[in-house]
C-alpha cells in the first residue's frame, strides 16, 4: 500500500489547518449551557442571518442538529415525509422514532429529481386513526449522490407544504455546495424552510459542528432538546472559532472541490460506471455493468493508495475536499482508471 493514502470516502475525513487551529486557540469562551460563550453566540447569529432566520444553535453533530429540527416540527407518533435514502432515516440509527417517537413515510429513492406531485399525493391529513402528516424533509445537497435539488422543486415543495399545513425541513449538511454550484444565495434558501441543518464540518472542514436555524420561539425549544438528547456544551467556544473561520475562508474553496470531482468523473466515464451528472463535490459510480463490484473497487483502489466508500453491492462514492488537493486527484484519477480497465 502507498505510504501517502488520498482519503475520497467523506469531506468528514479534513483535519484543521493552521489558521482554524490558531481561530480556536484564542477564542474566547465562556459557558454555553448558561448562554454565556460569546464566540458560540457570534456564529449563531452569523449563520441565522446568512440563511435570514431569526436563530440558530450549535449542536455538536448533524445527526442531532437533524434530530432536533424534526422533533421541532413533528408531534409524537406523527408522521414526516422524505426520501427512501435521506440521512434523518437511513444514516442516523433510527433517531427520529427512537427519541422523537416520529413515524416516517418514504417516497421512492429519487434524490435532487424528486417529484413534488409524488410528494403531494402522499400527504396524509388527519382522519379515522390515520397518522396524519405534519413535515416533508428534503436534502440539499443530496448526500448519497451530491445532487442539488433545483430552487423550483424547493418551492414546488414549500407550495405543498403550505398548502396542508406543514412544515418544511431541510437537511443542509451540505446547501454550502449547492449555494455555490447553483449561486442560490443562502438567504433564498432560508425562506423555504421552518427549520434547517446547517453542517460545518463536512465541506467546510470544521472538525465537528452543525447548527439548527428557524425562529427564536422554535430554538429557544431547540436548547432545552439539545440538553436532552445530551448535547449541553461548556466552553464550546473553541469550536465555534472553527466554524467562524471555515465560514469566512472555506466557502469560497467549495468551487474547487467541485472542479476537482469533475476531474475524477472525467477519468471514470469512459468506463461507464458513471451514476449521474457530477454538480458538486460528490462523483457516485454505479458498478451495476462492471466485472468488479464496490468492495472490489474499494480493495484494489485501497491498495493502490486510494480510499473510496461502498454504499451499496455495486455502489461507490468518492468526494472531494479541502485536503484533496490537484495532485492527489491525478493519481486517485490515475489509480481508479487503472484498477477499472484491469
Amino acid at each position: 500500500m502507498a505510504d501517502v493514502l488520498v482519503d475520497l470516502r467523506s469531506d468528514t475525513v479534513t483535519r484543521p489547518g493552521a489558521g482554524m487551529r490558531a481561530a480556536m486557540a484564542a477564542a474566547e469562551v465562556g459557558d454555553d449551557v448558561y448562554g454565556e460563550d460569546p464566540t458560540v453566540a457570534a456564529l449563531e447569529a452569523e449563520v441565522a442571518a446568512l440563511f435570514g432566520h431569526e436563530a440558530a444553535l450549535f449542536a455538536p453533530t448533524g445527526s442531532m442538529a437533524n434530530q432536533i429540527a424534526l422533533q421541532l416540527v413533528v408531534p409524537r407518533g406523527d408522521e414526516l415525509l422524505c426520501d427512501a435514502d435521506a440521512h434523518v432515516v437511513t444514516y442516523e440509527n433510527g433517531a427520529a422514532a427512537a427519541y422523537g417517537g416520529i413515524s416516517s413515510r418514504t417516497w421512492p429513492p429519487a434524490g435532487a429529481e424528486l417529484d413534488p406531485d409524488v410528494v403531494a399525493a402522499m400527504v396524509r391529513p388527519d382522519g379515522y386513526f390515520a397518522v396524519p402528516t405534519r413535515a416533508i424533509a428534503v436534502e440539499q445537497t443530496y448526500s448519497r449522490g451530491g445532487g442539488v435539488v433545483p430552487l423550483d422543486t424547493l418551492r414546488a415543495l414549500r407550495a405543498i407544504a403550505d398548502e396542508h399545513g406543514l412544515a418544511l425541513h431541510c437537511d443542509g449538511a451540505r446547501i454550502w455546495h449547492a449555494h455555490v454550484a447553483d449561486r442560490v444565495p443562502l438567504a433564498e434558501y432560508g425562506v423555504l424552510f421552518d427549520t434547517l441543518s446547517v453542517c460545518l464540518s463536512k465541506g467546510l472542514g470544521a472538525p465537528v459542528g452543525s447548527l439548527v436555524v428557524g425562529s427564536a420561539e422554535k430554538i429557544a425549544r431547540a436548547r432545552f432538546l439539545r440538553k436532552r438528547l445530551g448535547g449541553g456544551m461548556r466552553q464550546v467556544g473553541v469550536l465555534a472559532a472553527a466554524g467562524r473561520y471555515a465560514l469566512a475562508h472555506h466557502v469560497q474553496l467549495l468551487a474547487a472541490d467541485h472542479a476537482k470531482a469533475a476531474r475524477l468523473a472525467e477519468a471514470v466515464a469512459p468506463f461507464g460506471v458513471l451514476a449521474g451528472p457530477v454538480r458538486t463535490n460528490i462523483v457516485l459510480l454505479d458498478l451495476g455493468k462492471h466485472p468488479l463490484d464496490a468492495a472490489g473497487l474499494a480493495v484494489a483502489a485501497r491498495a493502490e493508495g486510494v480510499l473510496i466508500s461502498v454504499l451499496g453491492p455495486r455502489t461507490a462514492r468518492l468526494v472531494t475536499h479541502l485536503d484533496v488537493d490537484d495532485a492527489a486527484v491525478d493519481r486517485a484519477a490515475a489509480v481508479l482508471t487503472r484498477v477499472l480497465r484491469s
